[in-house]
């Protein structure tokens, strides 16, 4: 299978969007808006939501523009004062600008709004045009735009919400859309020769509907189109919108066949795609046990493409029927036929019937255009030759494409002159095709460098061919390699054979340009066959092998550039020559003490012996100019590092965890090009040199803990560098780091058990954007000049012994996040006046800092752009009050305050507060703040009320809420007088699960015709438990419930019933009557207890 090559014209935008949300902010954004958002995206429906949207300005942004265009679809919220905007209107024109244009699908919902009122602009839409008229009566022809779009947006058909819930508005939409995707999703198939006979016999096979577990198996040679047809069948399963196609979950797993990284690896990736949440298996028995315990409910949908028997796939990501639940399909493509055994059943794709083979060969060869008579005759030639496989022809069409006449027939006389019975050798003309620099990147790709990162794979060969880059792009032009999503270098099977059985022509493996597999390695190896025809040996084997060498294996390997030995074992016998040619040197686990002392590679680029053997390198200094990588980490041996003066051009130096170096060699300061050096926890590293840091951009001297003196540092510093010292042994930094090196932008001193204090002086590295001194368990103090880091976004001092932070740190007006505490008993931390200072800070954090009632400014309400604060593990009595006023505040952590009885008034965004559930005083005082928040709220149909998250680390629901239990809905019989006026403030509501919205009603205690007060509760930031200890929490006020007009001369005392019913997701909940004082409820209860004695 192929699909055509034709792009798509400029007349039509790409889309990027499924849907476009246009809505007015301040009147749906944390309701109706925000509930049909999170369905959206529930649905896999790809959304523009501009949460950061400013509504005053005139004239919609660019980006919004770009936005609307690129959505397949557009949602228009039409609420009482959408009218009022003028973003809005002009969002509405485009909209309906780009319907016109582009066909795109527009959906109104008429929000609490007669759909007429804004076709013909009467009520609140006539007196926003009115107010318009007068602000803006020199731009008659924009405002009629507004009009017309008005008009014309309302005559669409739509959902009006007044006729029907929230939640079927939100389904009705929700569904139209989808129905929408599916056709376009889907439209792709239409370009893909042949693919309907397929599809239609593969889903018979798979039974849709029948209630059982199958295995389908699609079964072929290679480059016939099995992963085209699995795809499509997958895409199609997904869409359908009957019940019989829906799934719990889906994964298609690609090109198994080439996973490098162990069976695990693709369990996890299962586990991933089908549960929606993180694995981490680390052996395949493990996965397998796991798969067969936790899948077996699940009805899902997985596709394993190109998988063989090998390494027994089939066994540990479909081992049996029973390890997935009923309903549950699983598609196989494979080569193997007998890989399916009695657990499935096989379709053969077989290759393309002749009119087919034409009808994909024209549009690779042709694109649109119809070939006259000559190109007809040579089309049909190829055709024949290529036996109908899809891969072939696609080939094939595109090497030909945009070539004369005379040149078709010279390839297809080449063709001819060079074919015989096998696919791959006929494949072989694409490859002739190119000049010969581009065929030796095409063949180094096809042996080692398929499915890697294309950055990783371009390093190497960069480092061996020039153009590389333009030599991939002619591979990417004549189909042979492509780049995947995730930027990776891949080829189809037969293109890769083809390049393999190309080296392989020579019989002999010394004889052949490149090297790959174990018995031809170690028969080159031992017998000492290798040539001068020998450029790359790669041997990335991770199973246990060993290694078996003669001495002078590689010594007539001259031309030999990349030699790549990764994760290999013990190896047999010894090696006295490399070749001087290598360009790229890798071996993993290197098992002698050092190179060959004649080892001088001019030429070499990169050298990698990560894990060796090595106590040194050479005992004398070499000529290097070339290399720009020195990767020696935990060579534990490693007791010196080589002399650098020969390498002027080293980048990269990595020595971490090279245990036994005891100093740097001096020479390393004249290494000005050195980017990136590391010498993490180099324990017994004690002196190092001066070192240039000109280029320098990283310099890691984590867990040196030997290493009491920081190198002096010579160069001037680029404009962003990044030092690590955690758990160094260093005393004090050197004054030539603080004096001159202005340009630190990350400083990481944590852990250095050594360091007593700050200089003063580091006060003046203005580019510091990060410093963290947490662990630093002898520092006591800051520098009093702390506020002059004017850059500063992150300070980090958490189990230090500071506990009287300058009163200048308030100044650090660009700082974020702020961490102090773990001091030791009796310490107390005291906290600066705030004075208007610290104006970004987001997140502050003094978690066990022993902070009493005068810790805290009274001014701490200051801080405008507080989002996070931390308290908990404090002994505070009282919190300030100016805490009300934190504006942006959203999480409040107060958990474990062990002496605090009452909380302060809530801010007004906060929305998780983290407080101890066991402590009945403060849950009483938790609902009285919020409580007194919606003092204003009164009766309606359908009310917004704030939802709370916490934590709750108890099992049980916290005892304070007295109804309890595990339901869709809840319904509690009320005591006798249980309301007291001017006393009851509502009712308590707690529950763990994802819940939308909540639906509460008053029932009689007589049924004499009395009306039921019933209330539609929209929860604004409401969120789904993240985890097993998250709740949420909210506040039903009798004042929103009770309706006077309705209640006839009743009072609350003759409704007997609360009944709340749930619309979401729910595991347990709890309910609570709130009063102003306990003591009315301990009366009440007293109350009860008398009654049902009675």
């Amino acid at each position: 299978m192929a699909s055509s090559s034709a792009s798509g014209t400029s007349q039509f935008p790409r889309w990027n969007y499924d849907v476009f949300l246009s809505f007015r902010g301040e009147d749906t954004r944390k309701t109706f808006t925000s509930h049909l958002y999170e369905i959206l995206d529930i649905r896999g429906i790809k959304t523009f939501q501009d949460d950061k949207r400013l509504e005053h300005g005139a004239s919609i942004s660019d980006e919004l523009c770009k936005a609307i265009e690129e959505s397949q679809c557009a949602v228009i919220i039409f609420s009482k004062n959408y009218a009022t905007s003028r973003w809005c209107l002009n969002e509405l024109v485009k909209i309906m600008d780009v319907k016109t244009q582009f066909g795109q699908t527009v959906i109104p919902v008429f929000y609490d709004v007669d759909p007429s009122h804004v076709r013909n602009q009467r009520e609140s839409f006539a007196e926003a045009f009115s107010k318009h008229e007068t602000k803006y009566k020199d731009d008659v022809e924009g405002m009629q735009r507004w009009r017309i779009a008005l008009t014309a947006a309302a005559n669409l058909k739509g959902c009006d919400i007044r006729d029907k819930t929230e939640s079927d508005c939100i389904r009705q939409i929700v569904d139209q859309i989808s129905s929408k995707l599916c056709k376009i999703s889907l439209s792709y198939l239409q370009n893909i020769v042949g693919i309907d006979t397929h599809l239609e016999k593969i889903e018979s096979l798979l039974g849709i509907g029948i209630n059982d577990v199958r295995i389908v198996g699609i079964w072929g040679m290679g480059g016939v189109g099995k992963t085209t047809i699995a795809r499509a069948m997958f895409d199609i399963l997904l869409v359908r919108r009957d019940s019989s196609y829906q799934f719990d979950g889906a994964c298609f797993l690609a090109n198994i066949k080439e996973n490098k990284r162990g069976m695990h690896s693709l369990q996890n990736i299962i586990f991933s795609e089908l549960l929606k949440e993180k694995a981490d298996y680390n052996n395949k028995e493990d996965g397998k046990h796991q798969m067969a315990s936790r899948l077996r409910s699940k009805k899902v949908l997985i596709v394993l493409d190109d998988i063989d028997d090998k390494d027994h796939y089939l066994e540990y990501l479909a081992g049996d029927l029973d390890w997935f639940g009923n309903g549950s399909r699983i598609i196989i493509t494979t080569r193997d036929k007998h890989l399916m055994g009695k657990n499935g059943v096989i379709y053969e794709v077989t290759a393309l019937p002749n009119h087919e083979s034409i009808q994909l060969f024209y549009q690779h060869a042709f694109k649109k255009e119809v070939p006259n008579e000559h190109f007809k005759k040579l089309s049909l030639e190829v055709v024949n030759y290529a036996k109908g496989l899809p891969l072939a022809l696609r080939v094939w069409g595109s090497l030909l494409h945009n070539l004369g006449l005379t040149e078709w027939k010279s390839a297809i006389e080449h063709m001819k002159n060079n074919s015989n019975s096998e696919i791959v050798k006929k494949l072989k003309i694409s490859y002739d095709g190119l000049i010969e620099p581009i065929q030796e990147i095409f063949l180094d790709i096809a042996c080692f460098f398929r499915g890697t990162k294309k950055e990783y794979a371009m390093q190497i060969l960069e480092s061996c061919h020039c153009a590389v880059e333009y030599g991939l792009r002619v591979l990417i032009d004549k189909s042979l390699v492509s780049i995947s999503e995730n930027d990776q270098i891949q080829m189809h099977d037969l293109m890769q054979d083809m390049g393999k059985y190309i080296v392989n022509l020579q019989k002999n493996p010394g004889e052949r340009s490149r090297l790959w597999l174990d018995k031809d390695f170690e028969e080159v190896m031992m017998n000492n066959t290798g040539t001068t025809k020998m450029e790359a040996i790669w041997f990335p084997y991770y199973h246990y092998v060993t290694l078996r060498f003669g001495k002078e294996a590689m010594k007539n390997m001259k031309k030999l550039r990349i030699l790549n030995i990764e994760m290999s074992w013990p190896c047999d016998g010894s090696i006295e020559y490399l070749p001087n040619s290598l360009r790229w040197f890798v071996w993993t686990d290197y098992p002698w003490e050092s190179l060959p002392a004649e080892f001088e590679p001019k030429k070499l680029v990169h050298l990698a012996l990560k894990s060796s053997s090595l106590c040194y390198l050479w005992t004398e200094a070499k000529q290097l100019s070339s290399l720009r990588t020195l990767d020696l980490r935990y060579s534990e041996s490693l007791v010196r590092t080589p002399d650098f003066t020969g390498m002027p051009n080293l980048e990269y130096l990595n020595l971490e965890e090279c245990r036994d170096l005891e100093e740097v060699h001096h020479s390393l300061g004249f290494c000005r090009k050195l980017i990136r050096l590391n010498l993490e926890s180099c324990g017994r590293l004690n002196w190092f040199p001066c070192v240039n840091v000109e280029s320098l951009e990283y310099l890691d001297l984590d867990f040196c803990s030997s290493l009491e003196k920081f190198p002096e540092i010579h160069g001037r510093m680029k404009p962003e560098i990044q030092i690590h010292m955690k758990r160094s042994g260093i005393r004090e930094l050197p004054s030539s780091i603080i004096q001159y090196q202005t340009h630190i932008t990350f400083l990481d001193l944590s852990a250095m058990k050594n360091l007593v204090a700050l200089p003063s002086s580091i006060c003046r590295l203005k580019s510091l954007v990060s410093l963290n001194v947490s662990g630093c368990t002898k520092l006591e103090s800051l520098p009093e000049e702390i506020g002059d880091l004017e850059n500063l976004e992150e300070f980090y001092a958490r189990y230090a012994l500071i506990s009287r932070p300058p009163s200048t740190i308030v100044r650090l007006n660009k700082l974020k996040i702020l961490k102090f505490g773990g001091l030791h008993d009796g310490v107390h931390f005291l906290f600066p006046p705030v004075a208007e200072g610290l104006r970004s800070l987001e997140h502050l954090d003094l978690t066990c800092c022993n902070l009493i009632d005068e810790g805290l400014p009274e001014d701490i309400g200051c801080l405008s752009s507080l989002k996070e604060l931390y308290l908990s593990g404090n002994n505070f009595e009282h919190l300030p009050r100016s805490i009300a006023q934190l504006g942006a505040l959203r999480i409040l952590d107060l958990r474990n305050c062990k002496r605090l009885t009452q909380l302060p008034e809530l801010p007004p965004e906060s929305d998780t507060i983290y407080a101890d559930w066991s402590n009945d005083l403060i849950c009483n005082s938790l609902f009285q703040n919020i409580s007194s928040v919606q003092h204003d709220i009164s009766a309606s149909d359908s009310l917004s009320l704030r939802a709370f998250t916490s934590v709750h680390l108890g099992k049980k629901i916290p005892s304070w809420f007295l109804y309890q239990g595990m339901d869709s809905g809840v319904s509690v019989n009320l005591p006798g007088n249980w309301y007291i006026p001017d006393k009851f403030l509502g009712f308590a509501v707690y529950y763990s699960g994802s819940l939308i919205d909540t639906t509460t009603q008053l029932i009689p205690v007589c049924d004499d015709g009395m009306l039921w007060m019933t209330q539609k509760l929209a929860l604004s930031n409401h969120s789904e438990c993240d985890t097993k200890y998250n709740i949420n929490f909210f506040l039903v006020p009798l004042a929103g419930l009770w309706d006077t007009s309705k209640a006839n001369g009743k009072t609350p005392n003759d409704y007997g019933l609360i009944r709340l019913s749930f619309s979401g997701v729910m595991k347990d909940y709890g309910l609570r009557l709130l009063y102003k004082e306990e003591p009315e409820l301990e009366a009440l209860l007293q109350n009860i207890a008398l009654e049902e004695q009675i």
